[in-house]
């Protein structure tokens, strides 16, 4: 479809008060992701070099949306909510530009896939005026029927005004269409509203394009495609389709999952081939695995980089900011956290790094945490390449502990380690009545002057 341009139109102006949420309905996410957004990414991957999206409810936080998403997306109110071709008439100007082919999608519809954006655009291409995007079910029973005579859409019925024999009828209207951008106005300043709502219905351009002699087309899409959200069963049901497709996508391009029910992706999740996920393991958004890295039952994994051979858990937590180097191994019931752990480390069991860079080859025991917050400000800890840190040690950061130094078990490590060192020190605890007070004040000046820096 490269030769033709292409602009998609996404409906999300809608209260969707079925939700029962102050967010609007389209911010709410599947995998991570606002559902407008899946919405915008489809329509890219069709070939739409223009997008529009009108907005109501919630405009301002909607518009913020998209244009964190695509920057040069338009965003139109729809002041007055009159219907779905009340609704796409309110990006007009970007319609009267003239593209060659008319995508209206809707932002509560996540799981459309480009390829079948592509199906509805060949319609077009073809030699359709209007192409609609169908779907068959088993039980039609509340939903508009295509119906079709001899290869064309003669009309769109709902289900109120179908006859008996029309009630029959399995092929579905999906609700979205593809419309030859050169008479979209046309069509759309054509639709009345003389109808029990007084709304302007979409679905009208159907039989005007078929009274002025234009051909009109359906194209069949799996109902998982076209699936619109109205409340929060429907979403869960929504995240439930998008994680089926993602493992399978995952496992087909060699990645392991023992038991693929129980891992959750995020949308921008990346693994890579030969890496093996065991069960129960939850991928927040920003994750990326290299290649034959393990990462074992129970983990919790959102904003890190996992080296290729690395193994993580079970029972781990890596939060935004860990990076794991190739070889690195963060083990169980451990946590990381903005902290560089660089090749063949071991954080074996147990274990907080925060605010630190763990060497190459260096050794972390048991119980071992990084004390980086004083309540005010984070300082950072750096270990050297193969140190040896002993369990039930704290390091008091800002603090080094020098290359292939070695810290003794139950430290706590105030001080700088030189390489090749050796410490210790586990100290009588001293009392000081009142202290606190002057402490909390010392802290709380050194985090305005920080701040006065920036």
């Amino acid at each position: 479809m490269s030769e033709r341009s292409c602009l998609s139109i996404i409906l999300a102006a809608g209260e969707g008060t079925r939700m029962k949420s102050a967010l609007p309905k389209v911010l709410h996410t599947v995998a991570g992701l606002p559902m407008v957004c899946h919405v915008l990414d489809a329509a890219t991957a069709a070939g739409s070099g223009a997008l529009a999206v009108v907005v109501g409810h919630g405009a301002d936080a909607v518009a913020r949306t998209v244009r964190q998403r695509i920057d040069n997306a338009d965003v139109f109110l729809q002041a007055e909510r009159l219907g779905t071709a009340h609704a796409v008439l309110a990006a007009r100007e970007a319609i009267a530009r003239g593209h060659d082919d008319l995508l209206v999608m809707f932002g509560d519809a996540p799981l459309i896939e480009g390829a079948e954006l592509d199906a509805a655009r060949a319609k077009l291409a073809e030699g359709a005026s209007v192409a609609v995007m169908g779907f068959r079910t088993e039980n039609p029973t509340g939903y508009g029927r295509l119906i079709e005579r001899d290869g064309e859409l003669v009309a769109i019925r709902e289900e109120r005004d179908c006859t008996d024999e029309e009630r029959k009828i399995n092929f579905c209207n999906g609700g979205l269409m593809a419309i030859d951008g050169r008479i979209a106005l046309a069509l759309l300043d054509a639709v009345g509203n003389d109808n029990a709502k007084g709304e302007f219905y979409l679905t009208d351009i159907v039989e005007i394009a078929r009274a002025m002699g234009l051909r009109v087309a359906a194209t069949e899409a799996p109902f998982d495609n076209v699936l619109g959200i109205n409340n929060r069963a429907e979403l869960a049901e929504a995240e439930a389709i998008w994680q089926a497709r993602r493992r399978r996508r995952m496992m087909l391009d060699g990645v392991s999952l023992v038991a693929p029910e129980t891992v959750h992706f995020s949308h921008d999740t990346e693994v890579g081939a030969d890496t093996l996920i065991e069960p129960n393991v939850f991928f927040g958004p920003k994750v990326k695995v290299a290649a034959n890295a393990r990462i074992r039952a129970f983990c919790h994994i959102e904003g890190a980089v996992i080296g290729e051979g690395c193994e993580v858990g079970p029972f781990a937590r890596l939060r935004p900011g860990a990076r794991l180097a190739e070889t690195a191994k963060v083990g169980n019931f451990c946590e990381v956290k903005e902290a560089d752990v660089q090749a063949g480390a071991k954080i074996n069991h147990l274990t907080y790094i925060g605010d630190a860079t763990v060497g190459a080859n260096a050794n972390i025991g048991a119980g071992t945490i990084t004390c980086n917050y004083n309540g005010y400000t984070k300082d950072r800890t750096v270990i050297g390449a193969e140190a040896f840190v002993g369990s039930n040690s704290s390091l008091v950061a800002p603090v080094r502990i020098g290359d292939r130094a070695y810290v003794a078990s139950g430290s706590v490590v105030t001080f700088d380690v030189p390489d090749d060192a050796l410490a210790f020190g586990r100290a009588k605890q001293v009392t000081k009545e009142g202290r606190a007070p002057e402490l909390r004040a010392r802290y709380k000046a050194e985090k305005e002057k920080r701040a006065s820096r920036k």
